[in-house]
């Protein structure tokens, strides 16, 4: 395994591995990165699916170095075999990617979290946690970039009974949603914080209101939507390819981002809450 020690920005000679690279944001994303040179995989629930964006992302951006990596976020075992697949190839990873999530949905995970914290916040949660000893032997200059959502700004704190029950049947799931991207807001805080020196940074954004089906899978959410101005999903993908690739945010870290520059959080983002956070997150999985 090498690493990549030199890096003074772009994607070229660096591996990526971006959850929900199938569809929406996340296959826009894959593919701007391995339009630039990147090596990437993508992390998809279906392999049909799979198979068939990795096929499309190949075309579109000239590259034979996309991969697939059976992925549910959904399922803490199948984040682990995940990881464990990734790590049996023993290869780098500079930038994990933590951009799938669902939205409008009803219900539990596997494991028994409300869907959108399980999936949204805890499966990325895990993902990370396992592959962060490659990322940081794959650094410096190594990256987690986690898509949250200006939802994460609705929220004031985290029930902590909601995010082990089912989804609110009164909520459509809008509410759940805006938890979960409350986390990862928090969640990358936490995680600058515990990386500092290490060599990993730490980014989350809002990608832009875009044009995708999550919209119509939440309708609590959708009427706000059609208010909004919607991005294509290559715009949505702008600012992820910023805080994955761009020299200019080398330094930084525990940082949110909106059209590829700064932006103040929820101020419920705090310090206190990032912990709280990561402390139950920890528990639940075994990790951390």
């Amino acid at each position: 395994m090498t690493s990549f020690n030199t890096f003074s920005g772009g994607a070229a000679g660096r591996t990526f591995l971006v959850t929900g690279g199938n569809t929406g944001i996340g296959l826009a994303t894959a593919t701007a990165l391995a339009r630039d040179g990147g090596r990437v995989y993508i992390g998809c629930r279906t392999a049909a699916t799979g198979e068939a964006a990795v096929a499309r992302i190949k075309a579109e951006a000239g590259s034979d170095d996309v991969f697939l990596l059976p992925l549910d976020l959904a399922s803490l075992d199948s984040v682990q075999a995940c990881a464990e697949a990734f790590l049996a190839r023993d290869e780098p990873l500079h930038v994990l990617v933590n951009n799938a999530g669902v939205s409008g949905m009803s219900g539990l995970t596997a494991d028994g979290f409300e869907i959108h914290f399980g999936t949204n916040h805890l499966g990325h949660y895990a993902l990370t946690q396992r592959l962060l000893p490659r990322l940081t032997a794959s650094g410096p200059g190594a990256r987690v970039v986690t898509v949250s959502s200006d939802g994460h700004n609705m929220p004031t704190g985290i029930d902590w009974a909601a995010v082990r029950q089912p989804t609110a049947e009164t909520s459509g799931g809008g509410y759940e949603y805006c938890v979960s991207k409350l986390c990862n807001v928090v969640f990358s805080q936490e995680l600058a914080r515990r990386t500092a020196g290490t060599g990993v940074q730490a980014y989350v954004l809002h990608p832009g209101v875009v044009d995708s089906d999550v919209w119509r899978k939440a309708p609590h959410l959708a009427g706000w939507a059609s208010t909004q101005q919607l991005l294509t999903t290559a715009d949505g993908a702008a600012t992820s390819v910023y805080c994955a690739t761009s020299a200019e945010v080398a330094q930084d870290s525990g940082l949110y981002y909106e059209k590829c520059a700064v932006k103040a959080p929820n101020p419920a983002a705090t310090p206190e809450l990032a912990a709280e956070v990561w402390k139950h997150s920890a528990e639940w999985t075994g990790l951390g």
